[in-house]
C-alpha cells in the first residue's frame, strides 16, 4: 500500500494548505482572492504534489496534483495556466520519459478546461460537485492506464485503490467546501439586503407616523383659518398652533438627520455646568407639570469639546425620557464630576426604571421602553451624539426602582475659563 500510504501524505498536506488559505482569505479578502494570488496559490499546490510525490523508479511521479487541475480548471477557469505550469514544474524533476507522460495525459486537458469551464459554471450546485468527481475519476483512471501501459505495477489493489478513492475524494470535499461557502456568503448578502429593507420601511413607516400627525394638525387649523368671519384673536391662537405643529415636524426630521450622521461642524468650548442649568430651565416647566422635583450637583469645573447645540439637544432627550417615566412624581438628580480624563454627566430618576433586556437594546433604531407611544428616536440620537463626541454612556436600572445615566466625555482644561465657571 506504498502508493495509497503516499497519496494520503499529499492529501493531509493540500488540506492543511487550503485550511489556511481559507481562514486568512476571510481576513484578507480583497487581496487573497484576486485571481494572481489564487493563480500563485494552484501553483504552489501543484508544485507541492510533485514535491512530495511517491516514485518507485527514476522516471515516474505519483501524486495528487489531479485536485489542484480539476478544482482551479473547473471553479476558476485557469486550466491551462495550471497543465503550463505543471509541466514546467515537471520538467525541472528531469526530461524524462515520465514528462513525456504528463505532456501526453495533460495536454489535451487544457483544451478540455478552456472549453468546458463556462458551460460547468451554468450547472446547478450539485451537479457541479458531481462533474469535478467525476472528472477526477477519468483523469485517475488514465493515470492508472499510463502507469500499465509504460511502467507496469505488480501491486494494483494499491494503484486502483489509491487512484480511484483518494483524489475523487479530494476533490469532492473541496469542491462541496467552495460551493458551501459559496452558498453561504450568497445567504448572507441576502440576509444583510433584507435587513436594510427591513430598517428602510420601518424608517419610512416611523417618519410618516411621527410627520402625518403635526401635519395633519396643521391642515386642520389652517382649514379653519379660511373662515372669513373668524375672530382677530382666535386667527393669531391658530397660527400659533399651526406654527407648533410645523416646528413638532422639523424636529422629527433633525432627530433623524443628527442620528444618522451628527453634524459637529462647529467645536467650541461647553462649560458643562452652564450648559446643564440651561437645559434645566427649558425643561422645568414639563417638571413641574409632572410633579417631578430637580436636584443638581454641579462640579465648579469641567469643560469638554463639542457643538453645543447637538450637546443641549443630547440631555434635552435623556431628561425629557426621565421625567416622563415619573408620571405620579418624583426625584430626578443632575450631577458632573471632573477628572483629568473626562467629564462625567449622571442622571438618575426615581421612575418605572428598565429590565436588563431593554437597557441592552438602547439606542437601537427603533426601539422605545414606551410601547406605541414612541419611536426610539430619542435614544438613537443620544447614543448617536455621545460617539460623535467621543464619549459613552453606562445605564444602570432595576424595575420599579429608577434609572441612572452616566454619560462620559473626554475633558479639556481651558485656563481662561476657570474663574468665569467659578463665578457661574
Amino acid at each position: 500500500m506504498e502508493i495509497t500510504k503516499h497519496l494520503f501524505l499529499n492529501f493531509s498536506i493540500l488540506i492543511i494548505l487550503l485550511f489556511f488559505y481559507l481562514i486568512c482569505s476571510d481576513k484578507y479578502k480583497k487581496i487573497l482572492t484576486s485571481k494572481p494570488v489564487t493563480i500563485l496559490l494552484f501553483i504552489c499546490l501543484l508544485w507541492v504534489c510533485v514535491q512530495f510525490s511517491y516514485n518507485p523508479i527514476p522516471f515516474s511521479r505519483y501524486d495528487l496534483r489531479i485536485i489542484p487541475l480539476v478544482i482551479g480548471g473547473l471553479y476558476l477557469g485557469i486550466g491551462p495556466i495550471l497543465v503550463l505550469a505543471l509541466l514546467i514544474i515537471r520538467s525541472f524533476f528531469g526530461w524524462d520519459m515520465g514528462l513525456a507522460e504528463t505532456s501526453l495525459l495533460y495536454g489535451p486537458l487544457a483544451i478540455v478546461f478552456w472549453f468546458m469551464a463556462p458551460w460547468f459554471w451554468k450547472q446547478s450546485s450539485s451537479r457541479r460537485i458531481l462533474i469535478a468527481v467525476l472528472m477526477g475519476m477519468g483523469l485517475s483512471v488514465l493515470t492508472i492506464g499510463g502507469m500499465g501501459l509504460f511502467h507496469p505495477y505488480t501491486n494494483w489493489f494499491d494503484a486502483w485503490f489509491a487512484f480511484l478513492v483518494i483524489p475523487p475524494l479530494g476533490i469532492g470535499i473541496v469542491s462541496y467546501s467552495l460551493e458551501f461557502i459559496k452558498n453561504n456568503n450568497q445567504m448572507r448578502l441576502q440576509l444583510i439586503k433584507t435587513e436594510k429593507l427591513k430598517a428602510v420601511e420601518q424608517m419610512g413607516a416611523a417618519i410618516s407616523h411621527e410627520i402625518r400627525n403635526p401635519l395633519t394638525t396643521a391642515t386642520g387649523f389652517v382649514q379653519l383659518l379660511q373662515d372669513d368671519y373668524l375672530p382677530r384673536h382666535k386667527r393669531r391662537e391658530y397660527l400659533a398652533l399651526v406654527k407648533d405643529e410645523l416646528h413638532s415636524a422639523e424636529r422629527v426630521i433633525q432627530d433623524y438627520l443628527t442620528f444618522a450622521k451628527p453634524s459637529l461642524e462647529v467645536f467650541e468650548e461647553l462649560n458643562v455646568k452652564s450648559e446643564m442649568k440651561q437645559i434645566i430651565k427649558i425643561l422645568q416647566p414639563l417638571a413641574n407639570q409632572n410633579s417631578v422635583e430637580i436636584n443638581t450637583d454641579f462640579s465648579v469645573i469641567g469643560f469638554i469639546k463639542g457643538d453645543q447645540q447637538i450637546f443641549r439637544q443630547c440631555f434635552i432627550n435623556v431628561i425629557k425620557n426621565a421625567i416622563e417615566s415619573m408620571p405620579t412624581g418624583g426625584y430626578l438628580s443632575l450631577k458632573t464630576e471632573y477628572d483629568h480624563d473626562y467629564v462625567t454627566v449622571t442622571v438618575k430618576d426615581t421612575g418605572v426604571g428598565m429590565t436588563k433586556e431593554q437597557i441592552d437594546r438602547l439606542g437601537e433604531p427603533f426601539y422605545s421602553t414606551k410601547g406605541k407611544n414612541g419611536t426610539g428616536l430619542g435614544m438613537m440620537v443620544v447614543y448617536s451624539i455621545v460617539r460623535a463626541m467621543n464619549g459613552w454612556i453606562r445605564v444602570e436600572s432595576e424595575v420599579d426602582a429608577g434609572t441612572t445615566f452616566h454619560f462620559h466625555f473626554p475633558s479639556i482644561r481651558p485656563m481662561r475659563n476657570y474663574m468665569k465657571a467659578e463665578n457661574q
